[in-house]
């Protein structure tokens, strides 16, 4: 039997070698490995395709969150709010700028931001939210810049799992993940859904002056080569992963759709069953479906994975602990049974294979693998 894959990467790579090696051959020719133009290129084409007014690019999705909240002239000692349940990174950059992060529960089914806790979360000290597009969806977006506009606090949205997402407002505008906050950050690492072949991670924002702001900050702090106007670091997408992206972009739409048909399958396949709850997906965002997560209800979840592993079949969990549980940010107090639902879902959620090159005996076996666990 043919090898199931969490990701194709290689299938992908397949379908679009011609491209792609042509791109990085363009490069080679040039030499242009940093800076190149291919870089400002993909930023052009990533805003246009957004319809953000500016895109920064950067090393990686890690550095995109800390450049962002050190253009937002985030200082040590305030507070940002965070999820509990999500990609540490999103924590990590908090504490390394000497900030704290202040976690909050998030929605059980739907996995957002649970913004009826936001307001038990204000302190004097809070200076900002970062709301998770977790697994593919939009977090309550409208609600959240509601209350950070009421409150004067900056909203920096985490789009590294929702890239190409599109919400929509209560009076009918649209806008694509990322695009909504002050500033939107996203990574391009392999497994995303538009990813390249090494590290790299872009800014979104609509304000000019943070856009030159957060350019300066990811290039040294300097307006021009050896004039450093403020104190920055070294992050920059190099040329050959842009020319890669150059590519991918041009094929994102398909993907996402490629993705989405795989979701309806395993949503068709599993409707009903009593002890696997599929996503919830919510009215007011479409779905880009990083990840196809369900709950395992009623039995071990890692006995399933363990199982589905015996025959072949990949899976992960994302993630395994709370952030308050993590050893890293235990110092800050919390304790288990502060954030019961992410507590819980830590215990639940289980990631099936979902990629853009999905053969339909793959997923059919998947299932009936999966099925067949409960029978």
């Amino acid at each position: 039997m043919r090898s199931i894959q969490m990701v194709d990467l290689k299938s992908q790579y397949v379908a679009i070698k011609a491209e792609v090696d042509q791109a990085i051959q363009g490069v080679i020719d040039t030499t242009a490995f940093i800076n190149g133009p291919q870089v400002k290129e993909f930023s052009n084409a990533l805003a246009a395709y957004t319809g953000a007014k500016y895109v920064i690019t950067c090393g990686n999705g890690t550095d995109a969150l800390q450049i962002a909240m050190m253009g937002l002239g985030f200082q040590p000692g305030q507070e940002v709010i965070v999820p509990a349940f999500t990609y540490v990174a999103t924590a990590e950059v908090i504490a390394l700028l000497g900030l704290k992060p202040v976690f909050i529960d998030v929605i059980a089914d739907t996995y957002e931001l649970d913004i009826s806790q936001l307001e038990s979360k204000l302190t004097s000290k809070t200076v900002g939210i970062v709301p998770v597009h977790l697994y593919g969806q939009c977090s309550n977006m409208e609600e959240i810049l509601a209350f950070a506009a009421t409150h004067n606090l900056k909203v920096i949205e985490d789009t590294a799992q929702a890239i190409g997402a599109k919400y929509t407002f209560s009076d009918g505008r649209t806008s694509q993940a990322g695009t909504m906050g002050d500033v939107g950050t996203t990574s391009f690492f392999p497994s995303k859904n538009l990813g390249c072949y090494g590290d790299g991670g872009a800014m979104f924002t609509n304000d000019e002056k943070l856009a030159e702001k957060l350019w300066m900050i990811a290039n040294h702090g300097q307006k021009k080569k050896y004039n450093h106007h403020i104190v920055g670091v070294n992050s920059r997408l190099d040329t050959v992963q842009a020319a890669i992206l150059n590519v991918k972009l041009q094929h994102l739409d398909r993907y996402s759709a490629s993705r989405n048909q795989v979701a309806d399958k395993y949503d068709a396949a599993f409707a009903g069953h009593p002890n696997v709850k599929t996503p919830v997906r919510v009215h007011n965002s479409t779905h880009a479906f990083h990840q196809y997560t369900v709950q395992i209800e009623g039995v071990s979840r890692d006995e399933l994975k363990a199982y589905l592993a015996e025959k072949g079949v990949p899976s992960m969990v994302y993630y395994p602990l709370s952030l308050h549980q993590q050893v890293a940010y235990m110092d800050l107090g919390f304790k288990n049974g502060d954030f019961p639902v992410s507590e819980s879902l830590c215990l639940k959620v289980l990631s099936l294979p979902i990629h853009t090159e999905m053969i339909a005996d793959d997923q059919e076996y998947i299932i009936e693998t999966i099925k067949s666990f409960f029978e």
